[in-house]
């Protein structure tokens, strides 16, 4: 099978996008199958060192220009030669990874080759935009997205919220398809004594929040946390909030972007994972905090409401209240019986969703698409959703 996989966002800026479609790119690979990437170009900067292939397969740069606001991410402008580069790749199938700019040129494009397509809808884009200023293209945003993925054979989705949504927007055929966790790069046994006693040389507890600083993660509201007794703030990541966030939490312990071995012993040396963002269409960090068995508090919203089950592997809160993400970060470092059984159950829960069977899923959703068989029609479709659906949306 060949399939162009049109990103919205790729290396070297690493978000949610990216990391799926690496796992995506890698999974083809594996299971001998050929891909191309067509991704916006990096900064000027940045194209030095920017990978111009992964796992074998050979990355296209589009031309790109700066988000207002948002420097260090880049959006696709039109390219007119993208068409010409679909059809000499040949694709079986475009795969577009929460398609926007150039999502949508790409759609156009594979059906006047008469090739189909799978979009993934990853990125709650018109909520993104509101917080960068755009608050009144909201609605025309979601119009906009819901015509791409209309265009598409089939649109992913990678929680139950993020369906819903769609079917509001009129989009149909849906799937859930949820995300893949690294089992072995996020796991307890990455621990690390050393790094906890840097972190608290008091023997505090570790509570902490991974992820993209800016403004739409909601950043501003770990300050509800800062100064819980016992415990210290750890910040992984960076951000255009970076510097505000610094000032306005001087005890934090800021790492800044973490990757590899560096991110594995973060994550697993927590306590407690806190999430803030309200508007996440899954939250990839929080299921690697529970595959680190780290009980995790989030906000009772969105595709958190699907990867934390409250009360089992950890607590959600009333979106956007600091109060109520206090209250419950102070629960759990309170009771130490309960924090260790919900460590136990978060590790448990995400036992079979390694990339090699979150992956496999894909390529069943393509050969469905193809006509090939493999998956038996739309599991996991929208009309199925009361089969489904995990009775876990509990909230306190």
């Amino acid at each position: 099978m060949r399939v162009a996989v049109i990103t919205e966002s790729f290396l070297p800026h690493v978000d949610g996008v990216t990391n799926t479609v690496c796992r995506v790119l890698e999974h083809l690979h594996d299971r001998g199958h050929e891909a191309m990437v067509v991704a916006p170009a990096p900064a000027p900067a940045a194209r030095r060192t920017a990978p111009r292939t992964h796992a074998g397969a050979p990355v296209l740069w589009a031309p790109s220009a700066p988000l207002p606001g948002y420097p260090a991410f880049r959006f696709a402008v039109p390219w007119p030669a993208l068409s010409a580069a679909l059809r000499e790749f040949a694709p079986d199938i475009v795969h577009l990874a929460a398609p926007a700019g150039l999502g949508a040129q790409a759609v156009f494009a594979a059906r006047r080759l008469d090739v189909p397509s799978v979009a993934v809808y990853q990125t709650d884009i018109a909520t993104f935009a509101a917080r960068y200023g755009l608050a009144t293209a909201e609605r025309t945003i979601w119009r906009w997205l819901a015509t791409v993925h209309r265009l598409a054979a089939r649109t992913l989705a990678p929680s139950w919220d993020s369906v819903d949504a769609l079917l509001r927007q009129g989009v149909q055929r849906v799937a859930r398809w949820s995300r893949g966790v690294d089992l072995e790069r996020f796991d307890p046994g990455h621990r690390d004594a050393d790094l906890r006693r840097r972190l608290a040389p008091g023997g505090e507890l570790l509570v902490g929040y991974v992820g993209r600083l800016a403004r739409e993660k909601r950043v501003d509201l770990l300050g509800a946390v800062a100064d819980l007794p016992g415990t210290r703030l750890v910040v992984v990541g960076d951000g255009p909030s970076h510097s505000t966030l610094a000032r306005t939490l001087p005890d934090a312990a800021f790492l800044g972007f973490l990757s590899g071995r560096e991110l594995s012993a973060a994550v697993a040396s927590l306590d407690v994972f806190v999430h803030t963002g309200m508007h996440e269409t899954f939250c990839q960090a929080a299921q690697e905090a529970k595959a680190s068995r780290v009980p995790v508090v989030a906000p009772a919203a969105g595709g958190l409401l699907d990867v934390v089950e409250h009360g089992r592997t950890g607590l959600h809160y009333a979106p956007g209240s600091p109060t109520a993400l206090r209250t419950q970060v102070a629960t759990l470092v309170g009771d130490p019986q309960r924090r260790a059984a919900m460590a136990l159950a978060a590790r448990d829960s995400v036992a079979g969703c390694g990339w090699t069977a979150v992956g496999d899923e894909l390529l069943g959703h393509y050969r469905d698409v193809l006509g090939t068989g493999g998956r038996g029609g739309y599991a996991g479709l929208a009309g199925d959703r009361k089969a489904a659906r995990r009775d876990h949306r509990r909230t306190p």
